[in-house]
């Protein structure tokens, strides 16, 4: 696989605070990278390096190119959906379609088209008359319909319901990902989502607090509830966050095995919340 993403030494300062702090990573093709961490932490800051809207020091390159430099030149195969992102609430959907196609040379009018028939949007409406979940529906489509090779997603189902988020990331795997287009999302709904990513970045201020594909999560962390007569022997262990649970203690490790662990309770995968919190030491 190639690097999508190359990161080394990113950094961005604003006045005294550093919002990206000497920041090395890389995203491969064919990946669906979260990029986690609290607010503050600086994932706006590298989203907005990885598209070409803030200048920045170290060395960082997107599909071949420097974002900053070449932003007229990435756009071509990126795509993206911010938080914020909006819809002039007077423009009929049909209108929306024809404003993209006519702006990106890569837009595919019939795909967008197909995508949207299987939701309530419909091309005569205007953007006021739809719900927030039809109306991500509607960007999600508009950006699929795009033949890019990076799709970044900044917070996309923020304030939809659990119906919708659920519908959301289902289009976007069955209609939109495949091994020669890699997406990186940021959210704070990671249960939703841990079932559909490859990769995780987690990043506490402004720096990468861990990097790990989820085949190697599973493989380094595991977590474990011990009962109090098993609790001080585990604690030898050193496991790097404790919480209480069902009257147990759940434990979690960095490089203990399973097999070690079983002698002090029952063992369980570890979710990417429970590792976010205990990676973070408490500050999510």
């Amino acid at each position: 696989m190639s690097a999508v993403i190359t990161a080394r030494n990113l950094s961005k300062r604003f006045k005294q605070k550093a919002a990206l702090d000497n920041c090395s990573f890389s995203v491969e093709q064919g990946r669906i990278v979260g990029l986690i961490g609290p607010n503050g932490a600086g994932k706006t800051t590298a989203l907005k390096a990885i598209l070409g809207l803030t200048p920045y020091e170290g060395e960082l390159t997107v599909l071949g190119h420097h974002p900053f430099k070449d932003r007229s030149a990435l756009m071509q195969d990126v795509s993206f959906i911010a938080d914020v992102a909006i819809l002039p609430r007077w423009i009929r959907v049909s209108e929306a379609i024809k404003y993209v196609e006519g702006v990106h040379p890569r837009f595919v009018r019939a795909k967008c088209e197909r995508f949207l028939s299987a939701t309530e949007v419909k091309p005569g409406m205007r953007v006021r008359e739809l719900s927030k979940g039809m109306i991500a529906q509607l960007h999600l489509a508009l950006v699929m319909a795009i033949d890019a090779r990076l799709l970044i997603l900044d917070e996309p189902t923020l304030g939809l319901d659990i119906l919708y988020r659920r519908r959301f990331y289902e289009q976007l795997l069955n209609d939109y990902f495949d091994e020669s287009r890699t997406i990186l999302v940021t959210t704070h709904q990671v249960e939703e989502i841990e079932h559909i990513l490859t990769d995780l970045l987690f990043i506490k201020s402004g720096k990468i607090a861990l990097a790990a594909s989820m085949e190697e999560v599973a493989e380094r962390y595991c977590q474990v509830l011990v009962g109090n007569d098993r609790l001080e022997a585990a604690r030898e262990l050193r496991p790097i966050s404790e919480r209480k649970l069902l009257g147990k203690t759940a434990l979690l490790f960095d490089g203990v095995t399973p097999s070690q662990a079983r002698e002090y309770g029952e063992v369980h995968q570890v979710g990417v919340a429970d590792l976010f919190v205990a990676v973070m030491g408490g500050t999510a």
